[in-house]
Order: C-alpha cells, then sequence, then structure tokens
C-alpha cells in the first residue's frame, strides 16, 4: 500500500518488510511500536529497501549490495513498524508472522487453469505456477500433488522429476517458484519463514480449485522440493494431504557447518548458484518469458537487488545464531500432522545423512514410511523405491487402492534404464487380491506393515553391478531399532578397538594434513550419481602414516550389523587453538579390501550439548556462540563427535575399523575449511585411565533381523515380504553404492606411552556371553576415573585387535579371548581391577562379538 504522509509503498510480510518508491540513497529507518529505531538503509538505485535481519545495536547500512546489516541479531519480529524518512513517519504497517493466515475466502477467490500462471501470497506477492493436467478440465476433478523449490518448478516447457513420474502416473501436477525465483515476485531467503508461509498459501489456494480432487493436494520432491515439503508441512495447511520428501537436510546451518566445520564444497557452490539464479533474469526460462511479453514476470525482477549473498551470509555465521532456530527441522517436523513417506541414502553426496536425526521426531503424523538406504542423492526416485512412492501417493492424495497401469508398467523399464542404468521399472501391483472397493482393507494392510524398511546393500547384486538394487529388506518399528544394542568398544593400544576400558592413561597422537580438506573421492558431475557406481572412477585414498589414527577390532566371530547414528566419545589434546576431527567408520574385509561405511565431523571447540535433542544414539550440539569454548592446545576436552545413520552388515571374519584424522578425502563432493594450525601441533588422542575414548554404536545380532518383517499377509492374499537373514556372501569390493573400497592399508599410531612391564595373565572361569538390549542415551559426563594398577604400552600397530601378543597388553583379567577374538565375561580376579568398567551411575556391561553393552541409564566413554 501507499502510505499517505511519506508517500511511499510499504509491503509488510511475514517477518519481512519491503519498501519501494524511495529515492536512491535515502535513508529509510524502521521504527518499531516502542518507537527504538532498529535499522537505517540506504534505498537502492530503484529506490528499494527491504527489512528481514536486525543487528543487535542500530546501524546504517547500503542496500541492494548482498551484503547483511550484521552477522548478530535477528529477524523482524512480527508486530507494527514505522518507516521514518527525513521528517516524515509513516501509518503502522503490520509484520505477519507464520501462523497468522487469510480468511478462506482469500484462497478460493483465486483461478487457476491448466498451464503456466500466478498465485497471490498472503502479502501480495505473486508466485509463478505451472499447471498441468492429465485430462481435459471438464473431466477432473484430478488427484494432485504440488512441487515447490526455487529451481525451475514452474518452468513450462520442462517439469521438475517429482512433477514429471507423478503425471506419468495421472496425477495433476503443480509446480510453483518460490519467492524470488524463476517468474515469482519477492526477495529471495533460503528456507526463510515467508517461505514456510508461502506453501502454506499455495496449498490452499491450489486445494481450492474445482478440479482437484477432494479438495486436498498432496506435495512431491526430492531435494530442494524434498526440504521445502517440511517446511510448509510444518506450518499445518488444512488442506494438506500426505509429503513425500526424499533426499532432505535437518537445517541449511547444519548442513553448511557439519559438526561446526565449514562445508565449502557442495553447498558452498549450492548457495552460490542459488543466489546467481535468484538475480534478475537468473534462470534462462524467465528471461525467455520477459522477452515473450510476461509483464508480471518482469515487474517480479525489480525486487531482486535486495538477494542478501547466502553463501557470503552463511559463511560469516560460524556460530548458530537465534535467528536460524525457526529453520532447523528437527524443532519443526514435529508439528507435521499429515501422513509422511520419506525416503534417504546415507551417504548422500550432497545433503549428507542427517536426515536420520529427522526420523523419530515425526510424532504428530498419523502414518510414516522410511525408506533408507546406502547410496546417492538422486536415488529417492529410482526404480528401486518408486513403486513405494506411489502405493504411498495413491492411498493418502488419491485415495484408491495403488495401480500401476500396464501401458506405464511396460515402458517404465526402458525408461529408468536411461536416467539409471539398470533395466527395471515398477513393480507388481501387490494390492490386487484385494476387491475394488476395499479401499479400506488394502489401506490397513499397508499401515499393518513397519513403518521403517531399510534396503540392504543397495548395489550389490544388480545388473550392472553398483546399480540401484538392494539385496534384502528388513522392516523396523523405529530407527534405530528400539531393540538395537548400544555397542560400546574402547580405543586401546596397538590400534585396537576392544570390548574393555584400559585402566592405563595413555595417548596416540596424528598431525593434522595440510589439504586434506579439499581432497574428494571423485571428479564427476552431480547428474553421474544416478549411475552404477563404476561410472564414478572413485578414488578413495587413506591419508598418509602420522596424519591419521586407526583402531580395529579382532575379525568378528558372528555376522553384526550396524542401525543407526552413532558417536565418538573422545578425550582429545587439540594442540592448538582451533581444531576438528573427522571420524571415519569402516570395514576391513579378510580379502584384505576395506570399505566405507559412514563419517562424521565435530570442531572441538563446540563444547554444548542441547540437552532437549542429545537422546539415545543422537548427539547435538548448540553450536551457540555461548557453548563455544576457548581451547587450550594442551589441556584434555571431552567431546562425543555424532556420527550419523548407517546400516552395514559386517560379517564374521570381517574387523569394524575406527579413524580419527582431518576433515576431508571421504565424500565425493564436500571439501573442507580446516583449521590454520602452526606446525608440529599434532591432536592427541586417549585411550585409557581418565580419558578413554570409545566408540558407541547401535547394533543387531542375525537373530533380530530374522525376526524382522516387511509387510502383511491376510486372508486376500497380499503379498508378504519378510527379511531374509543377511545376504549370503560380501558383496564385491566397490559395487555398494555410496561406499566406496580400496586395499587395506595398515596404520602405525604415533603414541607417547612408556613402556609397559610384560603383561601377566590370571586364570578365569568364563561364562557363555548374553544380549542385553540399551534404552540409554549419550553421556554428557566425563569417563570413569579408575586408578589404574598397570604401566602404559609403546606398542602402536594397528589391526592387532584384542588379542595377546608380544608387546601388546594382554586381555584383563575379567575377560578371557575367545574364538576369533570375541570376548566373553568372567569374575573379577582378586583385586583387579582391569576388568569391563561400569558404567557411571550403572551396571558393567555383558560382553559378546568383542563389544561391551553398557547398562544404566547413560552410555559412558
Amino acid at each position: 500500500r501507499t502510505d499517505a504522509a511519506t508517500g511511499l509503498t510499504l509491503g509488510p510480510g511475514v517477518e519481512t518488510l519491503t519498501v519501494t518508491g524511495a529515492q536512491p540513497g535515502e535513508a529509510l529507518t524502521l521504527v518499531d511500536d516502542t518507537g527504538a529505531e532498529r535499522l537505517t538503509l540506504l534505498a537502492d538505485d530503484a529506490g528499494q529497501a527491504h527489512f528481514a535481519y536486525l543487528p543487535d545495536d542500530p546501524t546504517t547500512v547500503q542496500s541492494g549490495t548482498g551484503e547483511p546489516a550484521g552477522v548478530s541479531g535477528g529477524v523482524v519480529e512480527p508486530g507494527d513498524y514505522r518507516i521514518r524518512v527525513g521528517a516524515a513517519t509513516s501509518d503502522p504497517a503490520r509484520v505477519l508472522a507464520t501462523g497468522e493466515v487469510p480468511d478462506d475466502s482469500f484462497y478460493a477467490g483465486q483461478q487457476l487453469g491448466d498451464g503456466f500462471g500466478y498465485i497471490t501470497m498472503r502479502d501480495g506477492t505473486r508466485l509463478s505456477a505451472m499447471v498441468r493436467l492429465p485430462g481435459p478440465i471438464e473431466d477432473g476433478p484430478y488427484p494432485t500433488v504440488v512441487e515447490y523449490s526455487g529451481y525451475g518448478a514452474s518452468r513450462p516447457d520442462s517439469p521438475q522429476p517429482g512433477s514429471r513420474i507423478a503425471g506419468f502416473l495421472d496425477f495433476a501436477t503443480v509446480g510453483v517458484n518460490m519467492r524470488g525465483t524463476g517468474c515469482s515476485g519477492g526477495v529471495f531467503d533460503v528456507f526463510n519463514p515467508a517461505q514456510h508461509a508461502d506453501g502454506y498459501d499455495v496449498i490452499e489456494a491450489v486445494a481450492a480449485q474445482p478440479w482437484v480432487a477432494n479438495n486436498s493436494v498432496g506435495m512431491v520432491g526430492l531435494s530442494y522440493a524434498g526440504i521445502s515439503q517440511l517446511y510448509v508441512a510444518a506450518t499445518q495447511p488444512p488442506s494438506l494431504a500426505a509429503i513425500t520428501p526424499l533426499s532432505v537436510i535437518d537445517g541449511p546451518w547444519r548442513e553448511q557447518w557439519p559438526g561446526g566445520v565449514y562445508n565449502d564444497g557442495f553447498t558452498k557452490q549450492w548457495l552460490a548458484e542459488r543466489d546467481r539464479q535468484a538475480q534478475a533474469g537468473g534462470q534462462s526460462w524467465d528471461a525467455k518469458r520477459i522477452a515473450a511479453g510476461d509483464t508480471v514476470c518482469a515487474d517480479n525482477q525489480r525486487i531482486r537487488s535486495q538477494n542478501l549473498d547466502f553463501e557470503k551470509f552463511g559463511r560469516a555465521l560460524e556460530n548458530f545464531p537465534d535467528a536460524l532456530e525457526a529453520r532447523f527441522l528437527q524443532r519443526l517436523v514435529p508439528r507435521i500432522n499429515v501422513p509422511v513417506y520419506l525416503s534417504g541414502a546415507y551417504q548422500d553426496e550432497q545433503t549428507g545423512g542427517r536426515f536420520g536425526y529427522l526420523l523419530d521426531k515425526f510424532t504428530s503424523a498419523p502414518v510414516t514410511r522410511f525408506k533408507l538406504f546406502n547410496g546417492h542423492h538422486p536415488d529417492g526416485y529410482s526404480p528401486m523405491v518408486i513403486t513405494d512412492w506411489h502405493d504411498f501417493l495413491s492411498f493418502y492424495v488419491k485415495r484408491q487402492i495403488p495401480k500401476v497401469s500396464a501401458l506405464v508398467s511396460f515402458f517404465s523399464p526402458a525408461v529408468f534404464e536411461e536416467e539409471f542404468g539398470i533395466r527395471r521399472g515398477f513393480g507388481p501391483n501387490r494390492f490386487d487380491p484385494f476387491q475394488p472397493g476395499d479401499y479400506a482393507g488394502a489401506r490397513a494392510a499397508y499401515e499393518a506393515e513397519p513403518p521403517v524398511q531399510v534396503l540392504v546393500e543397495s548395489g550389490a547384486d544388480t545388473n550392472p553391478p553398483g546399480a540401484t538394487g538392494e539385496r534384502a529388506r528388513w522392516g523396523f518399528d523405529s530407527f534405530p531399532p528400539s531393540d538395537a544394542d548400544a555397542s560400546t568398544w574402547y580405543l586401546a593400544g596397538d590400534g585396537a578397538l576392544q570390548s574393555w576400558r584400559p585402566t592405563v592413561d595413555a595417548s596416540d597422537r596424528f598431525t593434522p594434513e595440510d589439504g586434506a580438506g579439499s581432497i574428494v573421492t571423485t571428479t564427476a558431475g552431480s547428474s553421474t550419481f544416478q549411475q552404477p557406481v563404476s561410472a564414478l572412477n572413485a578414488e578413495w585414498n587413506q591419508a598418509p602414516e602420522g596424519n591419521l589414527l586407526a583402531y580395529d577390532t579382532a575379525p568378528l566371530s558372528d555376522d553384526l550389523v550396524v542401525a543407526g547414528p552413532g558417536f565418538l566419545d573422545l578425550w582429545a589434546k587439540p594442540g592448538s587453538a582451533d581444531a576438528s576431527v573427522q571420524v571415519d567408520l569402516t570395514e576391513i574385509r579378510p580379502d584384505g579390501e576395506e570399505t566405507y561405511v559412514q563419517s562424521g565431523w565435530h570442531n572441538l571447540a563446540h563444547a554444548g550439548l542441547d540437552e532437549s535433542l542429545t537422546e539415545g544414539f543422537q548427539v547435538e550440539y548448540t553450536y551457540r556462540l555461548a557453548d563455544r569454548e576457548r581451547l587450550d592446545p594442551d589441556r584434555w576436552v571431552h567431546r562425543q563427535v555424532p556420527i550419523p545413520a548407517s546400516t552395514h552388515v559386517f560379517r564374521a571374519g570381517s574387523r569394524l575399523r575406527i579413524t580419527v584424522s582431518t576433515p576431508g578425502r571421504s565424500r565425493p563432493l564436500w571439501t573442507f575449511e580446516n583449521p590454520v594450525r602452526p606446525p608440529d601441533a599434532p591432536i592427541t588422542v586417549g585411550r585409557g585411565g581418565p580419558h578413554a575414548s570409545s566408540l558407541v554404536l547401535p547394533t543387531l545380532t542375525p537373530q533380530a533381523l530374522v525376526a524382522a518383517q516387511v509387510g502383511t499377509a491376510d486372508a486376500s492374499g497380499a503379498r508378504s515380504l519378510r527379511a531374509s537373514d543377511v545376504p549370503a556372501g560380501r558383496p564385491d569390493c566397490g559395487t555398494l553404492r555410496g561406499q566406496p573400497c580400496r586395499t587395506f592399508v595398515d596404520v602405525v599410531n604415533p603414541s607417547d606411552d612408556p613402556v609397559e612391564p610384560p603383561p601377566t595373565t590370571v586364570p578365569s572361569t568364563t561364562v557363555p556371553p548374553t544380549t542385553v538390549p540399551s534404552t540409554t542415551g549419550p553421556s554428557t559426563t566425563g569417563p570413569s576415573t579408575t586408578p589404574s594398577t598397570a604401566a602404559p604400552s609403546t606398542t602402536t600397530a594397528s589391526g592387532s585387535g584384542p588379542q595377546a601378543t608380544a608387546g601388546s597388553p594382554a586381555p584383563p583379567p575379567s575377560a578371557s579371548p575367545a574364538t576369533d577374538g570375541a570376548a566373553t565375561t568372567t569374575g573379577p580376579a582378586t583385586g583387579s581391577d582391569t576388568g569391563p568398567t561400569p558404567a557411571s551411575g550403572g551396571q558393567s556391561g555383558v560382553e559378546a562379538n568383542g563389544v561391551v553393552r553398557p547398562l544404566g541409564p547413560r552410555f559412558t566413554g
């Protein structure tokens, strides 16, 4: 609206206020409802200014340069504001909250037809939209899905993947560009509350159209268009039927700063590309529309000068600010109250594996279906899972029994072969045995299936090898599975991972590797990751000796499955005022090969745990400035390094390995800006006594997997899928998607330990091992400080496991070495303090397969 007192046009929105009609360079001061001046922006060359972020203290900033007003402060909170220009002050303008929504008539009054058009938001901004109907509009209504992103969602000549596939399956599709992108109006801001509110408005406006079946719509999309679904659904649009987010993140800051380490690879490039495409005419197709006479699109480009440089802005946010709490999806997804289908690859080369921390937080969703697998970013649309995606949309958007037409089934293998390199299409219509009218029965059978389905060892048995395709499917009630054990291994001398806590205060050290952050595993482009893994020409190389520490278990006596996230409970001396570490989990195979599983990162300066989220196997830091610790190079710090989720089978005879090194070398597209350190400043890692470091992972035995079930069978004969035992035989090296393989290279861990006297053995009587499920959570306290009575060791070769060898410590008297390194518990010898150490405040654990499963209220390193 045009303000009478100032002559300016004021555009209040959700946590924003846009001003147009000023003179270039004119000072525009934002005044809050208390009369306090909050920020002065100098109008750009077009007489515009956009208020979104407010510094702690009032200042004057030139708008239109891409520079923020500051990196500390907050957002424009909802409320009344005025603009002061010279001696004049405007009437109040109401800045909105996300929850302030228009009446239903606002949405019902908008008309959308087949083809390109615009949808009006609550603040008057118009977003470009492309409607594609599966038939004539008069033959509707049609089941409808929305794809909402900052890519070319509304591009008329090229539908996005989710819309394209849904269109083949007889859905009407609506592609909508976020504000500030394509032909849409408004200022671009990555996942800000205004975009959330816009999504609400889009859903309600589309659902109000007469050609939309059931007056409700679903959402589709992978990556950008998948992440946006979570934000939109958290606003609870009444007409939203269901969402299907694929390949998502849990928040933009943690994506840009994994573990507090700056990701200057894919995330930096992605943000820079978003900034470029959000410029006026930044997407080629919008320039074509303007040239063809689209005046709305042309008008919408004018405000683009007010876009911030979000790559630069995000790089300046070294600590997590309060203002980004509204974009942290772990806080938002509990609000989602519609059915959710979510899939993700643990080793996703673009968005990473933190999506796993969302899975237990959809507490208000009436139905959840999670598909989890090893692999790559595009795999959510692969033939391995596309039938499941269609089944879900059929039940909750179409409200019909799922059925893929014979025509689509016939042609789909050729289409997927072109995209994913494997000739496999839609699966059988598994709900055909239900009578056509028995939608309720079919849906009940579907909802009786386990909500979590793990697709095991994708790529191992496909033709060609390394394409998308699982060896087995396991179904669970939650993830990690509720019956998973908390398995703990302690870092020990000889580079061992052992099941008992070393009592000697010992340590190893490594020198951070210069340049490690820039080393990636492949130079292949992002589109190559759809293809079989051989197309990537991956080279996953180990850091030079001295630049890493490695710890291995003995060969496992039984199969062991890791299923979920974990953490390294780490004691370290940082060696300098700034230190970051990477933890890699890998498998050493009996054939001399090593397979990658997962990585975690942490800047040791971040000390404060988020107690509201740190629970079970999840470790979550606040990453806030107030919880950042100034590091003393020579002082021990205690950190729990989060390791995102994975599912991996460690078969009998394999060894589990953990390495600690400089961030880098483990990812295809992520690179890291590591701290600049003085020369000869090693990082020291504790492995005993009061500084015992340990690895904690959720594990399953084959017996638990046999009991897992996918699918249900009833009298109608609906298809029943039961999880097989662990698939027979190891995958060939280099066939698992997202998990490169290399020749194993042993490591010598540099150590400062003095020479230990020859070990002595104490006879004991063993008892059979038992398995004890854990329901505990990560420790926020230090490890046990039981005094040591043994001298430290000087041996350093990794890979020895816990067996007693010349120059290495013997197993403690309370644990006798079993076949293949598996340990069994015994009664400790009189006066011995070297057996399994009780967790603080809890009980001692019971050993099995070379691990200790702690009891009691906490996991303790």
